[in-house]
Order: C-alpha cells, then structure tokens, then sequence
C-alpha cells in the first residue's frame, strides 16, 4: 500500500465505525449488483420461450453440481408458475422480483456512501485541525524559510485534494473490486469459455490506462507549489499595499501574480486533460471488449448453442456491469497519483521536527525570584554569528536597556529569552535553572512582550487585550488600559472595550495600537517584561504617552529594554552597549556618558538629529 496513504489513513481511526458500516453495505452492493443481473435470466426465459421445461423438482447432489441444481431449479419453478398462472403473470412477478433487487442495491450504495460522508469529512475536519495546530508550536525558523502563502496552500487546496483523492479511494477500496468479483463469479456460472476469453482483453486495457498517468503525480505537485506562490504574492501585496500604491509598482506586483496563475493553468489544463481522458480511454476499451464479446459469444450461441439467449442477454449486462467500478478504480489510480502529491505536501509540515519543545522532564515553574543570568552564549541564525561569548544578569526588579547600532544582536536576546529561538553555545538561566529545562508555556508565562511592530487581530478590544488572560475581567482590562494610557481613547469608541479595531487594528493610529500592545502585557501581569524598541516607530507626541504607559508599566518589575530611542532609557539600572554581537560598553546613562565612548557618541548623534 502506498506510504503516504498509510500515513493518512491514520486519521480515519477515530470514525472506524462509520468505515465499517460503509463496507458492510458496499459488500451488500456488490452481492446485489451481481444478482440484479443474474436474475435477468429467467425473466429473458419467460419472454424468449427458451430454456428446457423441467416438470420434476431437481435434487441437490452437492457443491459441485451447484450450478446445475440452480439452472434446473430455475427452470422447474418457471415452468410450473408458467403452467399455474400464465406467462405474462410469470413475466410480471419477475419485473418485480428485477425491480426489488435493483431498489435494495441502489439503497445499499446510498447507505454505503452515507456513513463514508462522515469518515471523510472528519479525516478532512483532523488533518486541517492538525496542520494549523502544528503550524502553531513550529519555531519562528521554520516560517523564514518558508512562504506563508505556501503553508496557507497545503492547509486548505492540498487538504482539500487528499480528501478528494485518497479519501475517494476508500469508497472504491471495497465496492468497486467485489462487484467486479461477483459479477465475474457470476460470469464464471454462465460460461466459463467465454469469461476467460473476456479476461485476455482486460489486462491488455489495464496496461495501456496505466502508461497514461505516469507523470501525473510530478505536474499535482508543480501545481501544488505554483498555487503556494501566487496565494504568497496575494498575501504579501495586501499586507504592503500602502508601499506598492506609493511607488506605483501595481503593474509590477500584477504582472508577477499573472505569470504565476498562467503557470498554474497550464499546469492544471495538463493535469485534468490527462486524468479526464482516464473515463473515455477505459470506456472505449471496455466497449471493444464487449464487441469483441458478441462476436465469440454470438459463435457459441447461434453456433455451437452451449450457451442459451437469455444467459448470454445477462452476461452481456454482467460484462458492461465491470465497466463502470473499472472506470472508477482507473480514475481512482489517477487521483492516488495526484493525492501523493497533495499529500507529500502536508506531511511535510506534520512530520517537521521542533527542536523547540519542553523535555520530557521539564521542571514548572510559575514565579521569578532572583535573576536572569545569560552565561557564554554564542548565537547564529545561518552561518555567521550574531552574538559571541555575550554575557549578561539582570537582577530582579532591575530595567536592563540594550542599545546598539542595527544588527548588533539585541533583538536576538529577546528571542533566546523567550525560546523562539533557541542558542548553540552557552547557557540562560532564570534564576539559577537552564531555561531548556523548564516547561516552554512556563517560561512564556513569566515573560510578557511588547514589540514595535504592535501585532493586533481582527477582533474587539477586549478580545486582543485577553488573549494572555482568558479569565480576566471587564474591571481587570480596564485597569490593564489606564496603566497603558488607553483607556482615554478607549472610552470615546462606539462599544468602548467591545469595539472591533479591524484587521491588525487598522482602525487605531500608531500609538493607540502600540499602547494597547501594552495593555496586553500589563493584564498578563507576568513578572518580567521584554520591550524591543516599543517607541522606535511612533512621533514624538504619541512616544510621550507610549512612554509614560511603559514607565507605569516596568514599576517593581524586571524590564528588558531593546531601544533605538536613547531618550527613552536614561533611567535604566544598566545600560549594555552592544556592536556587532558583543558588549562594549555597560553601566549606568551618566557613568556612560563620562566615559566618552561609543554611547556618548550615540547620545551625541541622536541629540543633532
């Protein structure tokens, strides 16, 4: 069996039931398909006159002369109904008898299908379910080397393509391959010469089917990755739309997405025309097959007359009977080829490693007492090194300010303090214990962050401000948005704390967004706070009260400030100054200053601007 279909299934495991529902009444489908047919045979009997009378009831002498027992039977019960009640009446009970037969299969194909809905819509419902929650706990490094359109292509298009695929399978795994078993069992009853003159022709059509798909597989997944591209290209142009308009660069992001989506359709026209010409190349076969059928058997009809008109009228509709679950398991073999594809994508992200997890042994831990001690750590994003034998404590209830040139390494401390990355060399340690060691939700739980870029979602107020605090209440957000200094603004919206700001808080200016970042940070009430140049992007006036909100902020709390703006952190504890992954200066804003180095430079620099 396939490895990623056996991947797959794995998620059908929780809906067994309804996959073994579905092949109970798939193998009564397939027992009635065959018998809706054979049961043609007496009715063709009646109508034709042929077939020879039986008066004597038969007499069963055993498996072996099976076959003859039912022929006989046959025989004896249609001329002794004929004898009782005419033929027409004869004709007419096996109408009904015909009609009965093809109702309870057509239920059972209903019934069938029914409970595999359930089964493929849930394995659909888990593995999208899956795949964000894994896109969720994958670090931040994963995301870099990866498009976001792409990820947003494999949970929707190539979910949507597995069910459509390898989920299609299921219902052709048992229905398709047994109504072919009985209707050639069936077959094999009327006359067997002819069935295995039919069975010369069938691997001949099976192999000519096969060439055809080959490279299907390899074009599903062109596809696949082209569709991740231009939904890239979509999410990026309306993200940076501002910058596009502003340098009328629309022509430009147009005509890239265009020869993305001219790419996608070819690539798709190639993929459907192949697997379209599965059905009419299967069918056009299986027709010559039949043809051939009623030359041979026209021979043993009219010919030798070892077969009568109304067995060989069935077994002509037993033949065509294999046509249509053969079509299906052609284009079943065509979808598997494109569910590969689809599914080579997801499992990518399913099966990716994080190194970013809590160890199995992972100490909880819910409160900071001492210190945060950075010991020797060396740090590199690719090949080159950020930070080289950094070394730093921050007491607590200290605010420790890193300042430095851009790509000095102060932002990557935020991110090794929080795990989104984590060091290759080295140690940080909350308060004597190894930070890997401590559960991943624990550490984040004593840390809250406020970045400059103020990330806010597409919902209320309060619902952005509780996303650190579910239980929190209408008075505790409130409190949250005066200490931030935004509840001034807050309180003259529509729905106050239950307006919606848009998507990323496009309704709210620069400062509102960044002071309600904060508010964020200040209801999760954690015990140390990491502010990456928080101020770096505002004016002047809204830094004014952006600052005043982080000052009531960092009151007898740990603080790490990451700051562009030395303004901002003349009151720090300590003050690092960092160039090129290394510390070359550190104390306090007026021992710096004396020292004449590079942060009265900075200072210097930043007082002519």
């Amino acid at each position: 069996m396939n490895e990623y279909f056996k991947k797959i299934i794995y998620f059908a495991k929780p809906y067994k039931s309804y996959a073994y529902l579905n092949i109970f009444f798939n193998i009564l489908y397939a027992l009635f398909s065959a018998l809706s047919f054979v049961a043609l045979i007496p009715m063709l009997t009646v109508l034709f006159h042929t077939g020879e009378k039986i008066t004597e009831k038969p007499v069963y002498q055993g498996i072996t002369s099976a076959k003859d027992y039912l022929e006989q039977y046959m025989s004896y019960f249609i001329t002794i109904y004929s004898d009782e009640h005419g033929a027409q009446n004869t004709l007419m009970v096996m109408a009904a008898l015909i009609i009965s037969l093809f109702l309870l299969k057509n239920l059972f194909n209903y019934w069938a299908m029914y409970f595999i809905t359930f089964l493929r819509n849930g394995v659909l419902k888990d593995i999208r379910n899956a795949m964000f929650k894994k896109s969720l706990e994958l670090p931040l490094s994963f995301f870099s080397e990866k498009r976001k359109g792409d990820i947003i292509s494999r949970i929707t298009s190539d979910v949507l393509e597995i069910q459509h695929s390898f989920l299609s399978i299921l219902e052709v795994l048992v229905r398709e391959p047994l109504t072919i078993v009985f209707t050639i069992v069936a077959m094999f009853m009327i006359s067997t010469e002819l069935t295995i003159f039919v069975f010369i022709f069938v691997p001949i059509s099976g192999i000519i089917i096969s060439k055809v798909g080959k490279s299907l597989k390899k074009s599903s997944q062109k596809a696949s990755e082209e569709q991740g591209y231009f939904l890239s290209i979509i999410e990026e142009s309306l993200s940076g739309l501002k910058v596009i308009k502003s340098f009328n660069s629309e022509k430009a992001f147009n005509d890239k997405f265009q020869d993305s989506t001219m790419s996608f359709y070819d690539l798709n026209n190639k993929i459907l025309n192949r697997q379209n010409l599965s059905s009419p190349l299967s069918e056009f076969l299986g027709i010559v097959t039949i043809a051939v059928l009623l030359v041979y058997g026209g021979h043993l009809v009219l010919g030798e007359g070892t077969l009568t008109s109304a067995s060989f009228i069935a077994y002509i509709g037993m033949a065509y009977n294999i046509l249509t679950p053969a079509k299906a398991m052609s284009k079943a073999s065509y979808s598997l080829k494109r569910g590969n594809a689809a599914a080579e994508r997801v499992l990518q992200v399913l099966e990716e490693e994080n190194p970013i997890v809590s160890k199995e042994n992972a100490i909880a831990k819910t409160d900071f007492e001492k210190e945060i001690a950075v010991e020797n750590i060396s740090f590199k994003y690719e090949d080159e090194y950020v930070l080289k034998d950094f070394n730093l404590t921050v007491p607590k209830g200290k605010t420790v300010a890193l300042v430095g040139q851009s790509g000095s390494g102060k932002s990557t401390i935020a991110n090794l303090l929080t795990r989104f990355w984590d060091i290759n060399e080295g140690v940080i340690k909350i308060d004597n214990q190894d930070i890997r060691d401590v559960k991943l939700d624990d550490l984040r739980g004593l840390i809250g962050l406020v970045t400059q870029d103020s990330i806010l979602f597409n919902d209320t107020i309060k619902n952005n401000l509780k996303l650190g605090n579910q239980d929190a209440t209408d008075e505790q957000i409130i409190n949250a948005l005066k200490i931030a200094n935004a509840y001034e603004f807050v309180k003259d919206l529509p729905n106050g704390i239950d307006t919606n700001i848009g998507d990323a808080g496009n309704k709210l200016s620069g400062g509102q967004k960044q002071r309600l970042s904060i508010a964020r940070a200040v209801l999760k009430n954690p015990p140390i706070m990491i502010l990456d140049e928080a101020t770096s992007a505002l004016d002047t006036e809204s830094e004014k009260l952006v600052q005043v909100a982080l000052d009531n902020m960092m009151k007898n709390r740990t603080s790490i400030v990451i700051a562009h703006r030395l303004s901002t952190i003349q009151k720090a504890d300590l003050i690092v100054v960092m160039q090129k992954g290394v510390i070359v200066e550190q104390g306090t804003h007026e021992e710096l200053i004396q020292l004449n180095g590079t942060y009265s430079k900075l200072v210097t620099l930043q007082s002519l601007e």
